[in-house]
């Protein structure tokens, strides 16, 4: 196969190795169409459900939480 693509693509061996390796690199940080589909029907079902606290505790506790990193986190043991 490597042989046919060098005649194919007058290209030396070596370069059509380095291109498919970095082809490949490049593809492997990218979701297959599967995993994408799966991983929007997980964000849909969240989204579907209905929140668990008020939006006012969320604010509480974001502030809370700022607070907190102006502060230098927690300091007891």
């Amino acid at each position: 196969m490597l042989r046919k693509a060098t005649e194919r693509l007058a290209k030396p061996q070596s370069l059509i190795v380095r291109e498919a390796i970095r082809e490949y690199g490049a593809r492997m940080g990218r979701l297959s169409e599967d995993e994408r589909r799966r991983m929007l029907r997980s964000i849909d079902t969240v989204l579907a459900q209905p929140p668990t606290r008020t939006a006012a505790a969320v604010d509480r506790e974001l502030r809370d939480v700022r607070a907190a990193r102006r502060h230098g986190g927690r300091r007891t043991a």
